[in-house]
């Protein structure tokens, strides 16, 4: 039975130029990813992790090789229909919130839906915050809530956009034990309810071990081999 791919890399491989020399961050990396799956890239630091999921998210560009979200190949896009397609499929978690500070929680999080259009992102975005917990909470900005407050609303935020793909970057990074177990629960829980696909980078050993796979990096290689998909 043909499995749906949600993202393929071929050949990857990203260089960036400094002073001195050419360092090659990522190199020669090929990895594929079904619709649905939830997978964690992990990796020392310096390790290519971030590189890579800032590659497959169409955040950057890479210096060589493929990137497809779906069937479109980020690598041949320009930045404004990359940019269509993240609007269109992805959602995003980073481990620094990145909450607009003139916005209340229920402000932040319709605002992916209000620039889409969606005339029911109020609704939605109400719906999600109940759902992480936040239904006291919806009137306040950022400044008002705890850190692992503003971590939920950044996950409410991700998901009331509805993404096939939810990119993660070290999304427990800053937060304590208790609201690390609480924000890991929520991506998870959302992730079955929606069927949507998790890509995350951690440090976290626990995290990382409730995803279905994990993708090893050391110095910009995959370190161990990854079950591919077959087509």
């Amino acid at each position: 039975m043909k499995t749906n791919l949600a993202i393929k890399t071929q050949n990857l491989t990203h260089t960036v130029k400094t002073a001195e020399e050419e360092l090659t961050i990522l190199n020669d990396v090929s990895i594929q990813i079904t619709e649905g799956e939830s997978v964690a890239i992990v990796g020392a630091s310096g390790s290519g992790k971030s590189t890579l999921l800032g590659l497959i998210a169409g955040l950057d560009v890479s210096s060589s090789g493929d990137v497809f979200l779906y069937d479109h190949n980020l690598s041949a896009l320009d930045e404004e229909s990359r940019a269509d397609v993240r609007g269109k499929y992805v959602g995003f978690v980073f481990q620094s919130f990145h909450l607009l500070p003139s916005l209340t929680a229920l402000e932040n999080v319709m605002l992916p839906g209000e620039l889409k259009g969606d005339k029911e992102a109020k609704q939605k975005a109400t719906e999600f915050l109940n759902q992480v917990g936040l239904s006291h909470r919806l009137q306040h900005y950022p400044r008002q809530l705890s850190g692992g407050e503003q971590q939920r609303v950044a996950v409410a935020r991700a998901f009331a956009s509805t993404p096939k793909v939810l990119f993660a970057d070290e999304p427990t990074g800053n937060l304590d034990s208790d609201n690390g177990k609480i924000v890991t629960d929520l991506l998870f829980g959302l992730n079955e309810k929606q069927g949507t696909t998790l890509v995350l980078v951690t440090h976290d050993q626990g995290l990382a071990q409730r995803c279905s796979r994990q993708i090893l990096m050391s110095s910009g290689r995959i370190s161990e081999p990854t079950p591919l998909v077959e087509e």
